[in-house]
């Protein structure tokens, strides 16, 4: 039961592991964007907008006001 146990602990921190290789080689082609000030602003801009986007989009499925 000991050797269950040991082997389910072991998920979270593949998961975490998991997650952040992808958002960081999901940012590293978008690091060399953040160099001139024009595409730092759309970036940053386009990243605020998606944020809004979908907490705008859950609140109305979930029906929160």
């Amino acid at each position: 039961m000991q050797n269950f146990w040991n082997t389910v602990s072991k998920y979270p921190i593949f998961i975490a592991g998991t997650i952040l290789g992808v958002l960081l080689n999901a940012i590293k082609p978008l690091a060399p964007l953040f160099k001139k000030p024009v595409t730092a602003i759309a970036l940053v801009g386009t990243f605020v907008a998606g944020f809004a986007f979908i907490a705008f989009t859950l609140r109305a499925m979930l029906g929160l006001t």
